[in-house]
This record gives structure tokens, sequence and C-alpha cells, in this order.
């Protein structure tokens, strides 16, 4: 078992070193206070203006000026190359869902190494965030609080089945496989609830739909 690193009640924020759009830390942390920084994220996670709880990873991007303004038992070196900077933070923080930025936009290589982060590290829950989506990997079952005509894209990095209601195009008796059927560009018809079998789909929201994501991963007491 891996150790934890950053142990939080309370949803984090993981800011990487990515594209980050105008007010996206602030966004995160109005939902997620405790600031956790992966590697090179530790720049733009200080220029925030918030103090960082943690900054996890190999530390082969970090500038070596922001690295000597984080007090030493904050920072989390992980001295392996098998896995990206994403995956070592994500496998290194405990709490009940991460909202991670700075992870889309910027070369498409990383972007499909995060997506396939969000399959394999199920644990804790994580919505990335980028300029006009949100991503999530589905629980077994979901309630999303949606609208009507709401695109609710569904896109499998495994071989999966479910069953869905409020989806224009229902998912029942469909086989999602990332070599044959996709569900991209799907829509509300309002609420929608989604079950699936086994893990490996994803979902894509609006970033306006962010709180209603949320509540469907982590629901409100």
């Amino acid at each position: 078992m891996v150790a934890v690193s950053i142990t939080s009640d309370v949803p984090v924020t993981l800011v990487g070193g990515g594209v980050l759009g105008e007010g996206d830390v602030k966004l995160a942390l109005s939902h997620a206070p405790t600031l956790v920084a992966a590697d090179g994220g530790a720049g733009p996670a200080l220029r925030s203006g918030h103090e960082i709880q943690a900054v996890i990873g190999d530390f082969d991007s970090i500038d070596p000026a922001d690295r000597d303004r984080i007090p030493p038992e904050r920072l989390f070196p992980i001295q392996e190359q098998d896995s990206t900077d994403f995956d070592k933070a994500l496998r290194h923080i405990s709490a009940p869902l991460v909202l991670a930025v700075g992870f889309l936009g910027a070369r498409i290589y990383h972007e499909l190494a995060a997506l396939n982060t969000l399959v394999t590290c199920p644990e804790p829950p994580c919505i990335l965030i980028g300029t006009t989506d949100v991503i999530f990997h589905l629980p077994r079952r979901v309630a999303l609080a949606m609208a009507a005509g709401d695109r609710v894209s569904l896109f499998p990095l495994a071989e999966v089945t479910g069953r869905s209601t409020g989806l224009a195009w229902p998912i029942d008796g469909l086989v999602f496989s990332p070599w044959a059927r996709i569900g991209t560009s799907n829509r509300a018809t309002g609420p929608v609830e989604i079950e699936t079998d086994g893990p490996g789909l994803l979902a894509v929201l609006p970033r306006r739909a962010l709180t209603r994501a949320i509540d469907a991963l982590v629901p409100r007491p």
C-alpha cells in the first residue's frame, strides 16, 4: 500500500503545471479549500496567493525558487518515473474529493495521461476542470441534477455497459469501448441517473455543471 502524504477532511484543490485559465484556482478553492500542488504546479499555486499544504511529485519541473519558498515538511518527493505527477499526487491524497486544475488544455499526451489516471486511480474521486468542460470517472451509480438540453458526453477507456435515465439516447443494452462505440454529444432530458457494470466510463459535462458534478460525487449531508 502507498503511504498517504496529505489527509484532508474537506475536498482538495490540486494544481498542475499545465494551462490554467483565469480564475481556475479560485473556482476550485471555492469548493475545495485545501491546496496541494503536483510538482511544477507549485508555481501557479504560490502565485494564487494561497497557502500550499503539500507539493507532491518527482520534482523534475518545480522551479528551485518556488521550492525554496515552501517549508521542507510540506515537500513530498517521489523518486520514480513510471507514473505522472498527477498520478503520484492522487495516490498520495486522502480526501472526500479532488478538484484538479492545470491538467487539461496543454499537450495532448498530458491530457490523455490525466484521463487514464482518472480510471486507474478511482480513489479519491477527482474532477478535472478545463476551460469548457469538467471530466470525471463515473462511479457505479451516479445521479446528476442536469437540465433538459445539457450536454452529457460519455467516453469509455475500457469496455463497459450500463443503464441510464434522463438521457436523450439511453445507454441500456449498449457496449461502450474505446475501439468501438463511444457516447459523446448525448444530452439530458432532465435529471440524469447512470449505472455502470464496471469501471472505465468518463463523463464530460459543461464547466458550468461543476457544482452538480461535485454534488453527484460527494452528496451533501
